[in-house]
């Protein structure tokens, strides 16, 4: 007779994302599809241009790669430690106490829904609905596209990470191939100059350098996700650092080139053409050398490199909900999950929220590139260069409490430098913010976006402070991943 399965394994299994699943290739195609390379190049950096009126973004965009490169140093170094598929929540809780760790939490989930859900609106209102309306020979209302790429998104979302893994190393590496043809059709068009003026540093100064910052922390948002995936990673300590630091390299080359090209072909008009022509610019550029059809073939890669960073960033808030359901911050139906360890429960929970959101903009009638793409990027944004600057300082205090074996430039000198440097750059970020909504100081979103995100992380700290009086069991496993999971594995084999 075959005995029962234990209690204790049933609910291990239960509480477990599938484990030696991920290479660095893949947790790097992951974390690079987020960053939506193709995206940043003709979308934002015409914006950065128009909004700014500096052509430093290139120069811009390689300061913020040095500052990423030197924050990782603490940041993965933390992770060897903490191995927590809720990465920014586990170690702001274990550097700055549970409470803190929580309203993180709520902080982290409210920024990359920011960033998954502007993904829908760029899709749709940018290229799903236009394509479609050209095509079929009559407008298309935005929210088809935007329910077909949702359906994906979910079914990919529901499934073990390897399924959506194909599909984003395939998406990811077609729109980095583009944007280096293009870039190269661009430099050997009659007539192009490199334009030094935009590597000079002189032009990252000025009011407008903060919102300069925002937008280059915007292009890389996401970099940080490769600790997301260290419970699903195959040798995590060799492949979480190698996923980070050559991700972040490939994707500040390819931002380098493709915004240096762009810029330097738009001649002594570049402001105002970036105004006017914005996300086409980089496709018309290409299309001189490369003729019409380019454009069209661009405009698809775009719409899927976006459709990509909806996935990566889903698969990223899922498993946040699932690190908080696991260790019973958050209700423990998210915490499970199937049996190849995809966290359903908690995808599907992020796939309603999608659907009402979308819903919720088309009834409004409101602008989905506006006000989902734009002020939801914009959004997320501000709020990762935050989170950024809190968990450098939490990886301070952790490694001030013990050395856990780190050498001397691992759990100081580097979080040092990169703390303070955050702070300089968080605070500027905060007061340019109105330059990058394009409206007076203290209105719009420029006061809507700093309160509200401040209030989501007041009401998560004080969800921790209650917590520890109401369930101190759950309290006690706030940031402790699959040790909190285990207690409560023992837990029910004792009650059973």
């Amino acid at each position: 007779m075959r005995a029962s399965p234990s209690p204790i394994r049933e609910a291990s299994v239960a509480n477990a994302l599938a484990a030696n699943r991920l290479g660095p290739f893949a947790i790097g195609s992951a974390i690079a599809s987020s960053v939506a390379p193709l995206t940043v190049v003709t979308l934002v950096v015409p914006l950065a241009a128009a909004a700014t009126g500096l052509i430093g973004f290139p120069i811009a965009i390689l300061m913020v790669a040095a500052i990423l490169m030197l924050y990782a140093v603490g940041y993965l170094a933390m992770a060897r430690h903490i191995p927590n598929a809720g990465a920014f929540y586990a170690y702001v809780a274990h550097g700055l106490g549970r409470p803190a760790g929580v309203g993180t939490s709520w902080f982290a989930l409210a920024t990359y829904n920011s960033f998954q859900l502007c993904c829908y609106g760029a899709f749709s209102a940018a290229i799903g609905a236009p394509l479609l309306s050209d095509w079929l020979g009559f407008d298309v209302p935005w929210l088809i596209p935007a329910l077909l790429a949702w359906a994906l998104v979910a079914l990919l979302g529901a499934n073990e990470i390897k399924v959506s893994g194909y599909v984003l190393v395939f998406l990811v590496v077609a729109e980095t191939i583009l944007v280096a043809l293009y870039s190269l059709a661009i430099m050997l068009s009659d007539g192009f100059r490199f334009n030094g003026a935009a590597m000079s540093v002189g032009d990252l100064s000025g009011p407008m350098l903060g919102v300069l910052v925002i937008l280059g922390a915007t292009s890389f948002a996401g970099i940080e996700q490769s600790v997301v995936y260290i419970e699903e990673s195959k040798n995590p300590k060799r492949t979480i650092p190698v996923a980070t630091y050559v991700t972040i390299a490939t994707i500040a080359a390819v931002y380098w080139l493709g915004s240096w090209v762009q810029i330097s072909a738009g001649g002594p008009q570049i402001l105002d053409r970036a105004a006017t022509e914005a996300d086409n610019l980089f496709f018309n550029q290409a299309a001189v050398a490369l003729g019409q059809s380019s454009v069209t073939l661009g405009k698809i890669l775009l719409g899927t490199g976006t459709l990509a960073a909806a996935i990566a960033f889903h698969q990223a808030i899922a498993r946040y909900v699932f690190a908080l359901g696991r260790e019973g911050v958050l209700p423990r139906v998210f915490g499970r999950t199937t049996i190849k360890g995809a966290p359903r429960n908690a995808s599907l929970a992020q796939t309603v929220l999608a659907l009402v959101v979308l819903i919720a903009y088309a009834v409004a009638g409101w602008d989905p590139l506006v006000q989902l793409f734009y002020w939801g990027s914009t959004a997320g944004g501000f709020g990762i260069l935050l989170l950024y600057t809190m968990t450098s300082i939490s990886v301070v205090a952790y490694f001030a409490k013990n050395t856990h074996g780190e050498n001397l430039w691992q759990r100081a000198i580097a979080p040092l430098i990169a703390t303070a440097v955050l702070l300089v750059v968080s605070w500027l970020a905060i007061d340019n913010l109105p330059g990058l909504f394009g409206v007076d100081p203290g209105t719009g979103p420029a006061r809507v976006v700093p309160i509200t995100l401040l209030l989501v992380f007041i009401g998560g700290t004080f969800w921790g402070l209650g917590l520890k009086y109401a369930n101190p069991q759950v309290y006690a496993g706030i940031g402790r991943g699959t040790r909190s999971a285990t207690a409560s594995a023992s837990g029910l084999s004792t009650i059973l």
